[in-house]
């Protein structure tokens, strides 16, 4: 009999524990939504001063801040490695040559200092973080 209440009191939190595990995500369907993949690669003029680089990665920045708030970029960050590959956007975009003109006024890749390569990517929209 004690045995069998011993169980029982530690069968409890064990039970509890596992009725936490939210559920809510496996119920959901797939639902695909093609977004855009871009890699930011060093460009072909990287020979600005290093005034001149700040100010344009400073326009850089404020262009990135730009198009969060409009809901075009999703996700934004460098490579902290020193690479050819510089750092990726994920844009929400209704073409590529929508994403094409958008990366156009990104002021490191009007200068030469970056390269965007554009590759349309899928993923779920329940996949999405925000």
């Amino acid at each position: 009999m004690q045995k069998t209440i011993l169980f029982i009191l530690w069968c409890i939190p064990a039970s509890l524990f596992a009725q936490t595990k939210d559920t809510t995500q496996q119920a959901k369907p797939f639902e695909p939504i093609q977004l855009y993949f871009v890699m930011l690669v060093k460009g072909n003029n990287r020979t600005q001063d290093s005034v001149t680089a700040a100010k344009i990665q400073d326009g850089h920045m404020a262009n990135i801040t730009r198009l969060v708030k409009e809901g075009k970029m999703l996700i934004a960050g460098p490579f902290l490695d020193d690479t050819d590959w510089r750092g990726i956007f994920i844009m929400k975009c209704a073409s590529k040559e929508e994403c094409e003109k958008l990366m156009q006024t990104d002021p490191a890749i009007e200068a030469g200092r970056l390269a965007a390569e554009i590759h349309p990517w899928m993923t779920g929209k329940n996949c999405l973080f925000q």
